[in-house]
């Protein structure tokens, strides 16, 4: 009798409530939908990295991490170059008890600092017998108007200038290495962006997103030509938007905010913004797809290719910057 009350009083209930209870159902589906939408793509592959070589910028947290992680399970030799050592030590001992791969090593990197580029290709070249994937994917985003120790503009300096003669630096061992790849990862921003030839620095007008999307074209830019340069040394070069995910990158932003915006914007960070897992496998996709062997100077996103902004597409500017650029860091 009691089970029977219990039904009706569900039945009524249900009755009594029916548009918030399809309101509440529709809202859920939505939200999942919208989950799986914002997640995007996802790197398919299940390709083995046993006996290759893999460096990666930045590694110690974010999207960084979570690639290092995935070609660390893939068998890879991973090596993390990063500027917080205590960190990535950390982060590493994490890598090696979760894939059982004890072959991650950490090393000191400091993109704002052209020694410190030096040193590490130096390390690298004496140390290693073959680099089959390079990841230049460290980066930040909108600070203040600082300098890296050359005197660039920071994020200039740091998300371009480092990268460039980084990959320049280590050409000869990935050639030797080859078939390898050389991804960077850029963003979306670049669609915004423009190159400042007359005021790479921004001395006369610094603007926070103006430098960063600036920054993001010049790693397409600088993808497009390398790819051109690299043509027949069957070593590829691809440039890669990421999304917009939740990781350290907005540390210069976010806490800028006053706080009643940040209260309103953590839920939609929450629900819109992919993961760092998420925002990580346009990268791995990147760097072990087998269907992209020979595939070289495209940009991706959500692990498929994408067409990029006009201005990303100008093979004058791209030989201009590859030029200054060359220039500013001393390349011979």
């Amino acid at each position: 009798m009691q089970a029977a009350l219990s039904t009706e009083a569900v039945r009524d209930f249900v009755q009594q409530h029916t548009v918030k209870i399809a309101v509440l159902v529709l809202t859920g589906v939505g939200v999942v939908a919208l989950r799986r939408w914002v997640a995007g793509g996802k790197c398919r592959s299940k390709a083995r990295l046993t006996g290759k070589t893999v460096l990666i910028t930045g590694a110690n947290t974010g999207i960084g991490k979570e690639t290092a992680r995935d070609l660390a399970c893939r068998g890879a030799r991973v090596i993390m170059a990063c500027r917080d050592m205590a960190k990535a030590d950390q982060t590493a001992q994490e890598i090696r008890q979760e894939t059982g791969n004890g072959n991650v090593l950490v090393k000191k990197l400091d993109l704002a600092s052209l020694q410190s580029v030096r040193q590490l290709a130096k390390d690298i070249q004496d140390n290693e017998e073959r680099l089959d994937i390079l990841i230049n994917n460290a980066g930040i985003m909108m600070c203040p108007k600082w300098k890296t120790e050359d005197g660039f503009e920071m994020q200039f300096g740091v998300n371009h200038l480092g990268h460039f003669l980084l990959t320049n630096c280590l050409l000869d061992l990935l050639k030797k290495s080859s078939p390898s790849r050389i991804i960077s990862v850029s963003s979306l921003a670049h669609d915004k962006g423009q190159i400042y030839f007359d005021d790479i620095n921004l001395e006369k007008d610094y603007d926070p997103r103006k430098s960063y999307g600036q920054s993001k074209l010049a790693n397409v830019l600088f993808t497009r030509e390398l790819a051109a340069r690299l043509k027949g040394t069957g070593v590829t070069a691809n440039s890669l938007h990421p999304g917009v995910i939740r990781t350290e990158l907005g540390r210069h932003v976010f806490p800028t905010l006053p706080w009643w915006k940040r209260v309103i914007a953590l839920p939609m960070i929450i629900l819109l913004f992919k993961t760092p897992w998420e925002g990580a496998q346009t990268t791995i996709h990147c760097a072990v797809d087998e269907s992209l062997e020979n595939v070289s100077g495209v940009y991706f996103s959500d692990c498929a290719p994408k067409e990029v902004a006009p201005q990303a597409r100008n093979d004058a500017a791209a030989r201009r910057l590859w030029d200054l650029s060359a220039t500013m860091v001393s390349l011979s």
